[in-house]
Order: structure tokens, then C-alpha cells, then sequence
């Protein structure tokens, strides 16, 4: 039993909370701290258990420490903003506390995602004894762990990874986004990339599409090349894939909207002076755009995200397709939250049990895949996100 601290009261932090709080054998006492109480406290109100509710600024480490050492917490649980993951380190660090996130760091000023600022921290947490857990949502998180179990029980070598992600939901808006809007555009408009035979190669923003003829009734979607963290680790750790690469489905709808918000210069981030101030266009967007927790009650349809592999077992070529399939009216109905926010929220407290449990244990800053997968991949079965695996003719797939 452990206490643990929650950094973030979003929709992907509210499943958090959710899921925590139904293990109280694991997660003995929960904390849940944002920069908006209220919300923390709107969240504690749903639940059957008490948990405790505080106001943090994670961008503040001195304000961090002094929560760490009241609480005197065993984990962090991050998930507040990006931008926020090396702060947050830095408080971990001062007060001893393990910490796992979601997502990596990426700079304020700048849409860059790279480990090298949190990899660089492995000393410092190996020299306090300390384990910090990086990327522990969906993609990157399980996507990881998809790869490292295609590995561990079916390939001797993985050559060619194409990690497929689909939001087959509609919420009837005419233009939202799923998570946080300015990680969400962020991510959607910086330049794509992909990993082949040694080196990464660049690719304008949404270029680069293909269909895709997703199982279980989904059906064909029209999905686009960009480039995504969990890659940078995957090629690291398994060094002899030769390509890999990442692939997310969009609307027309939301690709047009975007277009025209890009071109009158609303997803920028470069400061703008408006009436005497200055301002942020994609800040301000932002604050006028659906609150991505106000979707969970609209949204139906559902998300499938996996990995389809080719590699090789036993001198002989072997295809592989892994996914899971997550209904939103489903997670609404067990947890206030649609499917995007629960396919995050829910591998962030199954990374946290692995820490707590010591099924995953270790000394420095580390990715999923490095460590046993099959613990994790039981309990996505036993906590709401059941896997399908198909190892049969995928000859009609190209990607």
C-alpha cells in the first residue's frame, strides 16, 4: 500500500483518479493537485473513497517540494502539462520520490518532442535511488509495451513497425480536440518524421497519408505520417528495426478547420501584441475552443490504436497486428471520461502499479519497453483495455 500524488486535473488525470481510487490495496492514500483546486475537487466528488484535493503551480518547483514533503508521497503520477515534466523531476529528486509521466518533455517556446532532457536525468535519479517512468499513457505506453511483447513472445528480430492510431468517435462539434488543444495542435502541425535504416528522415506536416481498413467494423480511414516520441525510444531499445513509423487518422472536416487556423496564423506560438498586450494566438485558441472534458457525454464511436509488425521468428518473415479497441460511451459511463482520456489515464495507473508492486523496479530514468511486458499486458486485460492480437494473412495491408 503507497501513497501517491497526481499531478493534473484534466480528463486524462480525472481517469487517473478514477482508477487509483477503485485499488485502494495498491493506492493506500491519493493526492490530487492541479493549478485549479475546484477541478480536483469536482473530481473527488464522484468518487466512493476519499481522497485528498491541493492547489500546485508545476511549473513552481520550491511550491512542489513543500507539497512533496507534506504529503511525503512514493510516486508522482504527472499528468499535467509537458512542458512542466522536468520541474516536476526536479521537486521528485529534492524530496526522494519515484515519478512517471505520460508524454516528454517538449520546451514552451518550441514543438519539439525529445527524451534527451529527461534521458539526461538518469544519473541524478539512479544516484538517489530513485525510478522514473517515462511515456506510461497509450501512445506512447502501450504501443511500447505492444512492441516489446510482439518481441518477447513472437520474433526473434522486428524489422518494419507502423504504430496506427484511429479515433473513429464523433462529438458533434464542428472543430474539437480530444486532449489539452495546445498539445493536441502542437502536435498535429509540426513537421512529420520517420525512422529508416539508421536515419530519420523529415516529411511536411501531414503529408504523407494512406488508407487504412481498421478491424472490428471501424472500416477504412484515411490516416497521416507524423512523428511521435515513443519512436525515438522503440529504435533505441530495439535497434534492429530498419523502419519505423507513425500513423494517425483525422477527419476532412478537422484537417479543413485546421488549414484555415494555420493560415490566419491562430496556431502559432510566437507572441502577438493584442490591445497592449501580448498573447500567444494558439493560448488564446485555446481558451475559446470545446473544453476536451466537456466531450465525454457527446462523444460516441470508438478508438482503435496498435502496432502492425513485420519482423522475422525462426529464419522465416512474420506479420503481426496488435490493437485495442475502447468504445467512448463505455469509459463515460464507468468514469465521467471519453475514450481518448481513458486509453491515458488507464496505463498511467497500470505503470504506477508495476512501480508500486515492484512487477517493474530499477534505478534511473527509463521507457517502458525495458522491462517485462507480460505483467503490464495482464492488466490492460483485467482494467479496461482488452488487446487483440492477428498473426494471420496481413498480405492485403500495405502501408
Amino acid at each position: 500500500m503507497s501513497k501517491v500524488l497526481i499531478i493534473g486535473a484534466g480528463g486524462v488525470g480525472s481517469v487517473v483518479t478514477h482508477k487509483c481510487a477503485g485499488l485502494p490495496e495498491v493506492f493506500s492514500e491519493i493526492c490530487l493537485a492541479s493549478r485549479t483546486k475546484s477541478k480536483c475537487d469536482a473530481i473527488a466528488a464522484q468518487l466512493t473513497r476519499p481522497i485528498r484535493t491541493a492547489q500546485i503551480d508545476a511549473d513552481n518547483v520550491p511550491e512542489l517540494v513543500v507539497l512533496l514533503k507534506d504529503f511525503q508521497p512514493e510516486l508522482v503520477i504527472n499528468v499535467a502539462l509537458p512542458y512542466q515534466d522536468l520541474h516536476i523531476m526536479d521537486a521528485c529528486l529534492e524530496c526522494n520520490v519515484n515519478y512517471l509521466d505520460t508524454a516528454n518533455y517538449e520546451p514552451l517556446d518550441e514543438a519539439k518532442f525529445e527524451y534527451k532532457w529527461q534521458w539526461d536525468y538518469q544519473q541524478r535519479f539512479k544516484d538517489k535511488g530513485l525510478m522514473a517512468l517515462l511515456g506510461s499513457g497509450f501512445d506512447p505506453g502501450v504501443t511500447n509495451v505492444f512492441t516489446a511483447w510482439a518481441k518477447k513472445m513472437h520474433f526473434d528480430e522486428i524489422h518494419y513497425l507502423d504504430i496506427i492510431d484511429c479515433n473513429a468517435g464523433d462529438h458533434g462539434q464542428p472543430f474539437a480536440t480530444n486532449f489539452n488543444p495546445e498539445i493536441n495542435i502542437r502536435e498535429v502541425t509540426q513537421r512529420g518524421k520517420f525512422y529508416e535504416d539508421g536515419t530519420w528522415h523529415e516529411t511536411e506536416p501531414l503529408s504523407e497519408g494512406r488508407t487504412f481498413d481498421f478491424p472490428e467494423g471501424i472500416g477504412p480511414r484515411k490516416m497521416y505520417l507524423m512523428y511521435h516520441e515513443e519512436l525515438e525510444s522503440l529504435v533505441k531499445h530495439f535497434p534492429e528495426i530498419k523502419r519505423g513509423r507513425f500513423w494517425m487518422t483525422f477527419s476532412d472536416s478537422y484537417l479543413s478547420h485546421l488549414d484555415i487556423l494555420q493560415g490566419i496564423g491562430m496556431t502559432s506560438i510566437e507572441p502577438v501584441m493584442h490591445n497592449g498586450q501580448e498573447i500567444v494566438p494558439l493560448q488564446f485558441l485555446k481558451s475559446v475552443l470545446p473544453d476536451p472534458g466537456s466531450l465525454g457525454p457527446l462523444t460516441k464511436g470508438r478508438t482503435c490504436i496498435g502496432c502492425l509488425i513485420t519482423g522475422i521468428k525462426d529464419g522465416q518473415e512474420k506479420n503481426y497486428y496488435i490493437y485495442n479497441i475502447c468504445d467512448h460511451e463505455k469509459c463515460y459511463e464507468e468514469v465521467n471520461s471519453q475514450a481518448v482520456s481513458y486509453t491515458t489515464g488507464v496505463p498511467a495507473m497500470i505503470g504506477a502499479m508495476m512501480m508500486l508492486t515492484g512487477k517493474w523496479k530499477g534505478e534511473g530514468v527509463f521507457n517502458m519497453e525495458q522491462f517485462d511486458p507480460q505483467p503490464f499486458m495482464e492488466m490492460l486485460n483485467v482494467h479496461g483495455l482488452p488487446w487483440v492480437e492477428y498473426a494471420g494473412d496481413l498480405s492485403a495491408i500495405e502501408l
